[in-house]
């Protein structure tokens, strides 16, 4: 392997594709386990690589020579192999400033709650130090200050930064803390970047509270471990910016909602089509699990076939770069819209009520009436869960043309 990382699971990394937009190399992602750690650094059979989590201390003792930064702060994410020597550096903490930065987050004089005790959160310790935060407190699972009594001790915090792997994928309903309990809150800052849009965040955003998750600075130290690799001067601000944008475009899914018949499965496939995606309709990964859905309605009510409903919509919305196509009720659930909403981009699809017709494989819509009192229920919140809103007027390709103009 001549560069690439190195990790415990790696099936979540955006790092090769990364980093092969930002130099004219091959980038191999290694998984070692921690037995095996010890043997890989002393063969020494790589030219430059990156290490995450949860090497970034271990690998340290292998080190001929690690810079200034990375000793400070007992963290190294960067190697390179200079004829059998290696040399070791920390790019996550620029990248981790230059996210905050980039966000408009005012660490000065403020109550920093640092969730974990790992490299990442001796980074995150020295950033926000170094950006001025008045006091900054480790919570950690068994330390002097805990998730048990971190509400109690320390509920004036104004920011929270995790580096923990909480809300991480494949685990992304999760999260470490709430935030509701911390009423000065000004911030979260999250590590985790897969899920795009983590629990932790989204638990903030509905409280009003500004959040952002780790890709930007994955991105940034990416650029910075580059420019270290090929011994180059880059613009790290600029590259960083283009990368960012370029990974968010492919990997967020496009996600249909709308009324049964407005035309999300077809309208879908032609957009998957056009982009090179594979497209997804929640109703057949339940119909593949449980059989036909009229007749899981008939057998068992829809409290069961909502249950089968989230279970198909929250392993759908663990994907990425997919096209997404929702049964028409997927929105009444408020965890089915989060999930969606974690790696997605929600489009409405406004299709007129006299434009559809009502069949008898639809349970709840299979008449005018029954359409029209669904449309009336459901209205509200198809406009409330949508970042965008689509009018269908029946030509799928104008359809197609209007979503790939919002997301341009």
């Amino acid at each position: 392997m001549k560069y690439g990382l190195i990790g415990e699971k790696l099936g979540h990394s955006f790092s090769k594709i990364i980093h092969e937009k930002i130099a004219d190399y091959t980038y191999k992602l290694k998984e070692i386990s921690k037995e095996n750690l010890d043997a890989f650094m002393t063969d020494r059979d790589f030219n430059c690589i990156n290490v995450t989590i949860p090497y970034k201390e271990a690998v340290i003792p292998h080190l001929y020579c690690i810079d200034d930064a990375a000793k400070a702060m007992g963290a190294v994410n960067t190697i390179v192999n200079r004829d059998g020597k290696l040399y070791g550096y920390n790019t996550d903490f620029d990248g981790m400033k230059l996210m905050i930065e980039k966000n408009g987050f005012d660490l000065k004089g403020s109550k920093v709650l640092l969730l974990g005790s790992g490299g990442t959160a001796k980074t995150s310790k020295a950033v926000a130090e170094h950006l001025g935060a008045r006091e900054i407190i480790t919570v950690s699972r068994s330390g002097e200050v805990n998730y048990g009594n971190v509400y109690e001790l320390h509920s004036d915090a104004d920011f929270i930064i995790n580096t923990t792997p909480c809300g991480m994928y494949p685990n992304n309903d999760t999260y470490a803390i709430d935030p509701a309990q911390f009423p000065s809150l000004r911030g979260i800052i999250d590590a985790v970047y897969n899920p795009l849009k983590t629990a932790l965040v989204q638990k903030g955003e509905k409280l009003g509270i500004k959040g952002v998750t780790g890709l930007y600075m994955l991105v940034a130290q990416a650029v910075l471990a580059c420019s270290i690799f090929t011994d180059k001067d880059f613009d790290v601000q600029k590259i960083s910016d283009e990368v960012f944008s370029e990974i968010i475009r492919e990997k967020q899914n496009i996600v249909l909602v709308g009324m049964p018949g407005s035309g999300k499965s077809t309208i879908g496939k032609a957009l998957a089509k056009k982009l090179g995606r594979n497209f997804v309709d929640t109703d057949d990964v339940i119909t593949e699990r449980h059989g036909v859905i009229s007749e899981i309605f008939a057998e068992h009510g829809e409290s069961y076939f909502r249950d089968r409903e989230s279970e198909a919509v929250n392993d759908t919305a663990k994907g990425s770069s997919l096209v997404i196509a929702t049964g028409g009720g997927a929105i009444l659930r408020e965890q089915n819209v989060d999930m969606l909403r974690q790696n997605g981009v929600i489009f409405f699809l406004n299709r007129p009520l006299e434009d559809i017709i009502p069949t008898d494989d639809r349970p709840l819509s299979s008449n005018s009436a029954e359409l029209k009192k669904r449309f009336e229920e459901r209205y509200d919140k198809y406009k409330s869960s949508a970042d965008f809103e689509i009018f269908v007027d029946g030509n799928v390709e104008n359809s197609v043309m209007k979503i790939l103009e919002c997301i341009r």
